[in-house]
């Protein structure tokens, strides 16, 4: 199982913050630094110093890093046009080498768009607007050179486009999906994705979620072990029970609610809960960590947890 070192920046931490911990997850040896793509914190906090644009920020990472992946869980469809957000990615991944991956969904925290005046359909519309990206998207990269794109839907029209430029990696960067959604969201990801990613959830659940993706990928006679499988956690690792218990209240839980709703305790205890989602067919973990002033507890995860599931 890879691990991955997952961010909330919304929460409040500037780009120079963000910087240190993706070179701390290079260094490290983690396989990617990804971030959440949101404008609006969550929760009591105020936010300072305010949010920075997910997309920019990994532009800027792509040329400070050399090895890890970057990218996002997840762009919101309702943010930008497809025809802007395949330039960008694009770009991110030629500044980075061929690193840079997609994850992309439909949108879900009303706030940040009311205050930010940015429109929020209702569920059925946001989904509409989630194929017809996955589809421009990916119709752009894969594009020849030379020829034009043209697609005429129902929220986007394109014409004569160029389809440039092209990112580096072939045929194009990968797509990540994920969500609960008992029907479009298995197509969806049966058809563009190359990674589901089941976040938050039980292991219980999460196999129900990985088992829907599966049948969703033999409907369309895609094999589905050419899907990526992944979870994501709130992660809290300490050397003891007190440091444990510190980590957590700087993660802004309780050690009940680290232990009814994430992964956490000493190195070993981690080991074992996540071996529970390796068995499920996981292969990549997203560790999402809160507190990004802590480089030591990226330190241990990479010394104590990393190597046993390595």
């Amino acid at each position: 199982m890879l691990l991955r070192i997952f961010t909330e920046p919304q929460q409040g931490a500037t780009y120079d913050v963000q910087l240190a911990v993706a070179r701390r997850t290079e260094e490290c040896g983690f396989d990617a630094f990804f971030r959440s793509d949101h404008y609006l914190v969550m929760g009591d906090g105020d936010g300072l110093p305010g949010p920075t644009d997910a997309w920019i920020s990994l532009a800027g990472l792509a040329r400070e890093t050399s090895r890890i992946k970057l990218g996002t869980l997840v762009s919101p469809a309702t943010f930008r046009h497809p025809g802007v957000l395949a330039i960008t990615v694009a770009q991110v991944d030629q500044m980075s080498g061929g690193r840079a991956e997609l994850g992309l969904g439909a949108g879900w925290f009303e706030a940040e768009h009311a205050a930010y005046g940015l429109d929020f359909p209702d569920t059925p519309g946001r989904f509409d607007l989630l194929a017809e990206q996955l589809e421009v998207i990916t119709g752009l990269w894969d594009t020849p050179v030379g020829e034009k794109y043209d697609f005429d839907g129902e929220h986007y029209q394109l014409k004569d486009s160029p389809a440039l430029p092209k990112p580096v990696q072939q045929p194009h960067p990968p797509i990540i999906i994920g969500g609960a959604g008992k029907k479009r969201t298995p197509a969806l990801t049966a058809m563009y994705a190359a990674e589901f990613n089941a976040g938050f959830k039980s292991v219980e659940d999460t196999k129900v979620l990985f088992d829907r993706v599966r049948k969703a990928c033999e409907a369309i006679d895609r094999a589905p072990d050419t899907l990526a499988l992944s979870a994501a956690h709130r992660v809290v690792v300490g050397k003891d029970d007190a440091e444990v218990k510190r980590r957590a209240h700087a993660a802004g839980w309780t050690l009940d609610e680290l232990q009814a709703h994430g992964v956490g305790g000493t190195p070993n205890q981690v080991v074992d809960q996540l071996a529970r989602f390796a068995e499920l067919g996981t292969q990549r973990f997203y560790l999402q960590i809160m507190d990004l002033t802590d480089l030591d507890h990226l330190d241990l995860i990479a010394s104590d947890v990393l190597p046993q599931l390595s």
